[in-house]
């Protein structure tokens, strides 16, 4: 056994490692308390950051050109924050005792799973105590379509839809880009993530200004996605009444379809599990995304599919855990 393992920082602050501990403590501690809950959430700053930006560089009176350009400029700035900030953390966490809890508390802090469950998990709540407007005003806080004419199978696919795409986003992605490069990783990814979610759109305001960062973000994305889809359609296996090889086959077929070229997989690879047909037209304020159907038309949704998919999920961040176990077992064996 390499000597430097008896050294219990160096096992603690080594990526994968301190990645492992982190995916199990953050359902169970889930969002910061005591003094921690005081301070503000980089996503948070990060929003700070690229709010400004938006105000004071994309202006409606400057060329597409021009705001294309800018955009590139406010990409770089938050990208480049994060990247400096996660280098400032990870030499700090090197250079003070039991430093690497400040390094587990921020990977903790950029990583979704048990946030992500609640907020599906209220929304079958709602419509079970509430009835459908409850369940309107609960899968809202999650999803940025217009939800005041859903019904209650259209409440249903939206959290499920969520939940997948989110999966990606806040789970295996931040996993993976922490696994590969660090805290400098993880927070640029966020970061790019963010602005994606802010600026990232078509309306007329963002189309030239966020172009940048909505093609950096695809990118960033797009193996994450896949694996994703693959966890999810393994995790089919061990959920009662869901299908891995409909999974498969659903994704393969299906997640081409979807608008972004990465959200498709993991919510293809739901909608084949259980049988359902996500995605589709979708209303944005006054706008229609009249987007093609993934999965096989079925029994419509009910709000027992959310705990279904809800089943999946928690079994793919377990199968996401084993990968990130399997990448720590490799790093210890030949260190």
């Amino acid at each position: 056994m390499p000597s430097m393992i008896a050294d219990a920082g160096w096992f603690a602050s080594t990526p994968p490692f301190l990645l492992l501990l982190a995916l199990v403590l953050e359902p169970i501690l889930g969002e910061a308390r005591g003094p921690l809950n005081r301070l503000p959430h980089p996503v948070r700053v990060f929003g700070w950051l690229i709010a400004g930006l938006d105000r004071s560089l994309n202006r409606p009176e400057r060329r597409d050109r021009t705001r294309r350009l800018l955009g590139v400029v406010a990409l770089m700035l938050t990208a480049g924050s994060a990247i400096v900030l996660g280098i400032a953390v990870e030499a700090l966490a090197a250079a003070v005792p039991f430093g690497w809890l400040l390094a587990l508390a921020l990977v903790i802090a950029l990583l979704a799973q048990r946030s992500l469950y609640r907020h599906v998990a209220q929304v079958a709540t709602a419509l079970s105590v509430g009835g459908l407007d409850a369940g309107r005003d609960a899968v809202a806080r999650i999803v940025g379509r217009d939800v005041a004419e859903l019904d209650i199978p259209g409440v249903v696919r939206a959290a499920i839809e969520s939940l997948a795409e989110n999966f990606s986003d806040a789970v295996v992605a931040p996993c993976f880009w922490y696994g590969l490069l660090g805290l400098p990783g993880i927070l640029a990814y966020k970061s790019v993530n963010t602005l994606d979610s802010m600026i990232g759109h078509l309306d007329d305001r963002h189309r030239a200004f966020g172009w940048a960062s909505a093609r950096l973000d695809d990118g960033l994305n797009w193996l994450p996605a896949r694996l994703s889809g693959a966890y999810v359609a393994l995790a089919a296996a061990a959920v009662e009444n869901a299908s891995p090889g409909r999974a498969w086959r659903v994704m393969v077929r299906d997640a081409g379809k979807h608008r972004s070229p990465n959200a498709g997989w993991p919510e293809a690879a739901m909608a084949g599990a259980l049988g359902l047909a996500l995605a589709g037209p979708r209303r944005y304020g006054d706008r229609i995304v009249d987007d093609p159907w993934l999965g096989d038309a079925g029994m419509s949704a009910a709000p027992a599919d959310i705990g279904r998919a809800l089943s999946m999920f928690t079994v793919a961040c377990l199968i996401n855990g084993a990968a990130v176990t399997v990448v720590a077992a490799l790093r210890w064996a030949f260190a």
